[in-house]
């Protein structure tokens, strides 16, 4: 595939790490965005092989670090969940200013419920897929749930994710727990593809069922079956990769 870095300006003006990668070889069909998991990266093992998969299959992939993340830049504990659905909204601005406006949107984690959100409002996006995504951005709250206490009552606090430490903020909390997946599916009208594993100890495969049900027809549902969250073994990666470029195909003629 052919990698190119680039840096976008999100609506705030923070400087967001880029890549878009293209295929080669052969025609680009269409653009794809992908949002990757909480705390994550647009280099997590499982994001670059999905895009390589789809690469392979002529669909341009463009992945990049939310603000505050990975290598964009920005405070994440000034950060929400909305700010990450805007974020997803600014690529997709660029991507339709500078290259082709994005058809397909693909989330990992909160990133799926993230891709739901930004999918709804792109006009351009004609489909909508998610990986392991929690059918409530409430959901991660358990991450961090013994922290709970100091951040409502100092407004924030210091907790480790991941072997790392994140700054969480009261705002944060505030943003996941105002959000309805439910009540924002009741009007979604995309075709969406929920892939999730049975055994995923960080997102319970009942949160997929509940997306597959607050949807409308056209869904599908993918059973990761072995698999865990973060998709560490690359054969279910590729193989996401490759079913979700499948799938989509018939929404994108």
């Amino acid at each position: 595939m052919k990698s190119i870095n680039l840096k976008i300006k999100n609506n705030s003006g923070i400087t967001l790490s880029s890549k878009l990668e293209l295929p080669e070889n052969r025609e680009t069909t269409t653009y794809a965005i992908f949002a990757h998991c909480f705390t994550c990266s647009k280099n997590l093992n499982a994001v670059t092989n999905i895009a390589k998969a789809l690469n392979s299959m002529g669909i341009a992939v463009l992945r990049f670090d939310f603000t505050g993340l990975g290598q964009s830049g920005g405070d994440f504990s000034e950060t929400d969940f909305s700010s990450n659905v805007q974020d997803l909204i600014d690529v997709a601005s660029f991507l339709a200013e500078e290259y082709h406006a994005p058809k397909l949107m693909i989330g990992h984690s909160l990133g799926g419920a993230a891709a739901i959100y930004a999918g709804k409002q792109i006009v351009s996006i004609k489909a909508i897929a998610t990986v392991g995504a929690p059918s409530s951005p409430h959901h991660v709250q358990h991450l961090f749930q013994h922290s709970i206490d100091e951040i409502l009552e100092k407004g924030k606090a210091l907790v480790q994710l991941g072997g790392r430490d994140f700054t969480i903020s009261k705002q944060f909390i505030e943003d996941i727990s105002n959000t309805n997946m439910k009540e924002l599916m009741d009007t979604l009208r995309k075709p969406i593809i929920i892939l999730h594993s049975p055994q995923d100890t960080t997102v319970d495969i009942k949160n997929a069922a509940e997306i597959y049900g607050y949807a409308h027809h056209p869904k599908s549902f993918i059973s990761l079956d072995g698999a865990d969250h973060l998709l560490t073994d690359s054969k279910y990666s590729n193989y996401v990769g490759k079913m979700i470029a499948q799938w989509v195909t018939i929404y994108l003629e």
